[in-house]
């Protein structure tokens, strides 16, 4: 991938993070639920997936050697760069904001999403599954009775799988496993949520080629649409599926709204260079990701007015997603302010940080 496609995929992420963060807005400091905002529903369709499937875009490394000793270095950097800062930040915003601390942290770890902070250990251990694939394939390829299993093989393989046990997830009649205590702790129930996702995300890198001859075909990013209106609109107004099968309009909008944002981004790569203002400063925010991320619950404000007002006034979707971006650009703003600051220092900047 030539530096150009690298700078829309880093604005791409910092433009994710932003969604992220906007929603965290609307849910905390407008003291709302999502549920409420048709702007933050149909953001919450693909904010996340598409968070993941960057992350799963990025993780594919084409020239990178599947030995035990470079693949225990990359999993030794990883396990610090997603623990070590995550452990830090949650419990130092406990500490701040929750009462009494003990009993706070324990019903953070027992909760799957960890107060907010369960994104990076889920991304950690869907880094550790897919490296685990790989190393175990390049293993396997030394033998000459497994020498047919390739990579792309076993990516697909696990994709396939990653989408089954998804469903489950969605099939309360036949399956329940996802309510185990263990899978609240391990914050595996978000893994097996988005899963599919990340590998999504790898497999359009490594057949990337012709991934852009789809995008560029006339008849791909209108079939997206379509699905996309389609798909949103039956999960969040018209509900014409009941129990197991509602879900599946909901995940093809899921999977045609990521495929859009890809193709808008790729399609307009000339306006998120570095060359450009908006360019610059999401491409900013996109190598800065965690940063942001374990930064921003510090900075939510409580403007509870803002969200009565919405309710008292809804389907107000241009309001709605101005006031959360607004709002969400100045808690950016302080979070990557205090980033800096910390990275003053060499030791706060590796184990905060990962640099």
């Amino acid at each position: 991938m030539n530096k150009e496609r690298l700078q829309w995929l880093d604005a791409l992420r910092g433009f994710t993070m932003l969604l992220v963060v906007a929603n965290h807005v609307y849910l905390v400091s407008f003291d709302t639920s999502t549920k409420a905002s048709m702007f933050m529903s149909l953001c919450l369709l693909f904010r996340m997936p598409l968070f993941f499937f960057i992350s799963g875009f990025l993780s594919y490394k084409a020239l990178f050697s599947w030995n035990v000793a470079d693949t225990a270095r990359l999993v030794q950097k990883k396990l610090r760069v997603q623990l070590v800062p995550t452990f830090v930040m949650m419990t130092a915003w406990i500490a701040l904001f929750r009462k009494p601390f003990w009993q706070a942290m324990e019903t953070a770890w027992l909760s799957p999403t960890k107060q907010g902070y369960w994104f990076t250990i889920v991304l950690l251990e869907m880094l550790l599954a897919y490296y685990a694939v790989c190393f175990l394939v390049s293993r396997l390829n030394r033998l000459r009775f497994f020498r047919g299993i390739t990579t792309n093989r076993a990516i697909v393989t696990m994709w396939l799988l990653a989408l089954l046990g998804y469903a489950t997830m969605y099939m309360p009649k036949w399956f329940n496993w996802y309510k185990d205590i263990f899978w609240h702790i391990t914050s595996l129930t978000e893994f097996v949520r988005f899963f599919h996702f990340f590998l999504l995300g790898n497999l359009c890198h490594r057949h990337w080629n012709r991934i852009c001859r789809l995008l560029d075909s006339p008849w791909f990013f209108p079939l997206l649409v379509g699905i996309a209106f389609i798909g949103s609109t039956d999960y969040l107004h018209w509900h014409n599926l009941r129990l197991h099968w509602a879900n599946l309009p909901r995940t093809l909008a899921m999977y045609s709204l990521v495929l859009m944002c890809v193709a808008f981004f790729r399609y307009y790569e000339n306006w998120f260079t570095r060359e450009r203002v908006v360019g610059r400063s999401l491409q900013y925010v996109g190598v800065r990701t965690l940063d942001v991320y374990l930064l921003h619950y510090f900075f939510l404000p409580h403007l509870p007015a803002v969200g009565a007002w919405f309710k008292a006034n809804p389907h107000n979707f241009a309001l709605e997603g101005t006031a959360a971006l607004l709002v969400a650009l100045l808690v950016v703003a302080f979070a990557l302010l205090t980033s800096n600051i910390l990275r003053v220092s060499p030791f706060l900047k590796k184990w905060l940080f990962g640099r």
